[in-house]
C-alpha cells in the first residue's frame, strides 16, 4: 500500500491556463472511474503523470503554498481504497 499516492486538485491554484492548454485532458485521463478531484495511483504513475503535467504552460508560478494546479497527498495506510 506505500506504493500508492493520490493525485489531487489543488483548489488554491486554479491555473486556468494549465487547465486550457491540454491539463484537462491529461487529468480526465488519470481519473478513470475515481471522482473528479482525486485518484489513487502506483507511486510510479504519479511521477510519471507529473513529469507530464509539468511540460503544460501554466504548471509554475503558483503560490509557495499551493505551487502547482494538481497535487501529490500521501495514502494512509489505515485508508479503505
Amino acid at each position: 500500500m506505500s506504493d500508492m499516492v493520490r493525485l489531487a486538485i489543488d483548489f488554491e491554484n486554479p491555473s486556468p491556463e494549465w487547465w486550457e492548454a491540454g491539463g484537462r485532458d491529461l487529468w480526465d485521463a488519470i481519473l478513470e472511474g475515481f471522482d473528479n478531484n482525486d485518484a489513487v495511483v502506483d507511486r510510479s504513475i504519479a511521477d510519471s503523470w507529473l513529469a507530464e503535467a509539468a511540460k503544460l504552460p501554466g504548471w509554475e508560478g503558483g503560490s509557495e503554498f499551493s505551487p502547482h494546479p494538481i497535487c501529490i497527498k500521501e495514502v494512509d495506510e489505515d485508508e479503505i481504497l
